[in-house]
């Protein structure tokens, strides 16, 4: 458990882990009750993949930027400001749902406000990681607390939300993640961060971002690690999009199965953080991401035929299991192997690919899911998710043979990858 928990060692890790626990649970009960909320407001499938795409469509416009901004200016104040105006878009989304004024087009135009500052969050936050990591030895294991961490909020908050709905309504659930962002806020202003030394100034954002563009799509490993993602999020992440339809048409549930059903995602997610955050090296990741990014793709047909929901549970556990262990293990490998100066553009564009491509998917599930239904929009999503996983499985040994001379440099391996 020593090794499992090493990165909270570091004092401004600690705070971040603990300020951010206690708001990735709002989120998480915000995330159920919108798709809640959407779905009885309109009861379309369409509208709820419609509406993930509008709030989404912002990261894959500007996440790239987001990360020439975040090798250029301090990470730490721009997480600040981004969570102040979270905490104020879910301040007035539970205004208008308490006091009943709430409209479909409100919901589309918050989720894009909250898309656009989540554009700017998300590559932020995935870089400033190793400023709070003071031993880079412990950078992976807090790659896999992070995981732990956001995949143990998910299986806190659904559950809470399904109670709260059915006790409540929506609004409370969104007045309890404004308030739960009052924890982060804290933990940020706490942190002692040392300032970095003032790097080479580009002359043009556009530059910088070309800079990043080239660097991340002429190495090898990092470009087929992205397309990897950017394909299970288009194709499979959606299934988060239909679970209400799951939960309401197929297993004839309410709020609480919903929560049932996104909780045990969590908890597959959470057991395979954990797996990740034991491990003690890089080496031999890139398998892993072939083989769970397979299972992930195999369990959503088995999902999609199902009936049971018991059986079903089990079966959303495991694919939430192996989606979070290889989208971790791909943001360990590539926050191991990227330069320095290149950390914030690389990890805007690993969050791009699996948050820019989502807003496509959600709005593609929901159009085929009104023509083929939901179970057969999941069935061919998982069949897609094979066929990449197959593809990124054949191109192992190259990958091998490009990432050897990285490791060797940074000490992680002596002679061969194995």
């Amino acid at each position: 458990m020593t090794h499992i928990f090493r990165a909270l060692r570091h004092r401004n890790y600690r705070l971040f882990f603990g300020g951010q626990s206690i708001s990735l649970i709002g989120t998480w009960m915000q995330q159920i009750a919108m798709s809640w909320l959407v779905y009885r407001l309109t009861n379309s499938a369409f509208l709820l993949g419609t509406v993930v795409f509008f709030g989404q469509i912002p990261a894959l416009i500007l996440m790239p930027f987001a990360g020439v901004i975040a090798d250029r200016h301090n990470r730490r104040n721009i997480l600040l400001i981004t969570q102040i105006l979270a905490m104020l878009q879910a301040f007035v989304l539970s205004a208008l749902v308490l006091t009943g004024s709430i409209e479909v087009w409100q919901i589309i135009a918050l989720s894009m406000f909250l898309g656009l500052v989540n554009s700017f969050d998300m590559p932020v936050r995935q870089a400033f990681t190793v400023e709070m990591i003071g031993n880079r030895e412990d950078l992976s294991n807090a790659i896999a607390l992070n995981s732990s961490m956001v995949n143990a909020a998910r299986l806190i908050g659904p559950s809470i939300a399904g109670v709260v709905i059915a006790a409540v309504g929506e609004g409370m659930c969104f007045l309890i993640n404004a308030v739960s962002y009052i924890a982060v806020l804290f933990s940020l202003s706490a942190m002692r961060i040392e300032k970095k030394k003032a790097g080479v100034i580009h002359p043009h954002v556009l530059r910088g971002l070309k800079e990043g563009f080239v660097y991340a799509f002429n190495f090898t490993p990092i470009k087929y690690i992205l397309i990897l993602l950017g394909l299970v999020s288009l194709a499979g992440m959606p299934y988060q999009v239909l679970m209400p339809v799951f939960a309401k048409d197929i297993f004839h549930g309410g709020p609480k199965t919903l929560g049932f059903l996104m909780a045990m995602a969590g908890i597959g997610a959470l057991v395979g953080a954990i797996y990740l955050a034991g491990r003690r090296s890089v080496i031999g990741l890139t398998k892993i991401i072939a083989l769970t990014s397979g299972i992930f793709g195999l369990g959503l047909v088995i999902f999609s035929q199902s009936r049971v929901l018991w059986f079903s549970m089990f079966v959303i556990c495991l694919s939430g299991f192996a989606m979070m262990v290889q989208m971790a293990a791909s943001n360990t490998i590539l926050q191991t192997i990227v330069d320095e100066g290149m950390r914030g553009r690389v990890m805007s564009f690993y969050t791009m690919s699996f948050i820019g491509m989502a807003p496509f998917g959600g709005l593609l599930a929901g159009i085929l899911a009104g023509t083929i239904g939901a179970p057969g929009t999941l069935l061919s999503g998982g069949i897609c998710c094979i066929i990449g996983a197959a593809v990124f499985a054949g191109k192992l040994p190259f990958l091998k043979r490009e990432m050897h001379p990285v490791y060797v440099k940074k000490g992680i391996v002596p002679e061969i990858v194995n």
